[in-house]
């Protein structure tokens, strides 16, 4: 179990849900995390596992226990909110109606989706597809908090600066159920410098969406160059971001409080030593 102060910080990776909640629980426990990431179903789209009712329980008794802290989970990325074809349209809203009905096994955590490809469509109309695919499915009484994610601005995407994502809340009616997820890959090829100027990009963010929104971190190192608009995710410190950079995000004042999510291409053992890094740079810093 990890001790009172290494709970403060909250790290953890992606991790296979293919054997259930509580398997989960305990790989990120061996691995040195405190929370963990999650395909809600096949990345690639397709029908999810029905619940094992017995194994969430199981699951909430040793997070509980263990002290695992806000977990996230990801939508395939065949979800697209403002698609030119509304079958696929279509399919999103059901996928995504159905993952927030799964996620209230599991209350109080977090999903996150790439906003979605407009595809010739334009900016704005990708921005109200998207917006009215969230206010057909999000519910007063739903414990889930919904995630917008970052992107790096490659091809049509949407949500490739601040901008872009705030002009989505705006026209969310629901919008205590809404937040950020920040991908430090996904910006750094998307433009904004965090490796030397992350103070000025915190500035933005707040200016934009505001600080009190942004609620999970993807810690990646990119594998592009700044301002590429690619998204090619590295191993931390072996990207054009670099370890240093990103150890300041982890213990950076405005954002230490928040849950960090490895997505760079490992194994379980790469994930370890990742963590552990991290966690050492924390207790260094005095977290």
């Amino acid at each position: 179990m990890l001790n009172e102060n290494s709970q403060k910080f909250k790290i953890g990776c992606h991790l296979s849900a293919s054997k259930g909640f509580l398997n989960m629980g305990k790989e990120i426990v061996a691995l040195g995390g405190n929370t963990f990431q999650f395909f809600t179903r096949n990345p690639r789209g397709g029908a999810a596992k029905d619940i094992d009712e017995k194994d969430v329980e199981a699951f909430k008794k040793f997070a509980d226990e263990n002290g695992i802290e806000v977990i996230l989970a990801h939508a395939p990325y065949t979800l697209n909110a403002c698609s030119a074809d509304e079958s696929i349209r279509d399919f999103a809203k059901r996928t995504f109606a159905d993952d927030l009905a799964r996620m209230e096994y599991v209350p109080g955590n977090l999903y996150n989706f790439h906003p979605g490809s407009h595809v010739g469509q334009g900016t704005e109309t990708g921005v109200e597809q998207i917006a009215e695919l969230l206010n057909e499915i999000l519910k007063p009484e739903q414990h889930t908090t919904v995630l917008l994610e970052t992107m790096s601005g490659k091809g049509s995407e949407v949500g490739r600066n601040f901008e872009e994502l705030r002009q989505i809340l705006d026209r969310v009616e629901l919008s205590d159920h809404m937040g950020v997820c920040l991908d430090t890959c996904h910006v750094w090829d998307g433009g904004y410098d965090i490796v030397n100027h992350l103070d000025d990009v915190l500035a933005e963010f707040d200016r934009v969406i505001g600080l009190d929104r942004l609620k999970a971190i993807h810690l990646n190192d990119s594998l592009n160059p700044f301002g590429a608009h690619k998204d090619r995710h590295a191993r931390i410190g072996e990207g054009q971001i670099g370890k240093a950079a990103l150890i300041r995000v982890v213990c950076h004042p405005l954002l230490k409080h928040l849950s960090f999510y490895l997505e760079t291409p490992n194994e379980l053992d790469g994930y370890a030593a990742e963590i552990q890094l991290m966690r050492q740079a924390s207790v260094a810093m005095g977290e």
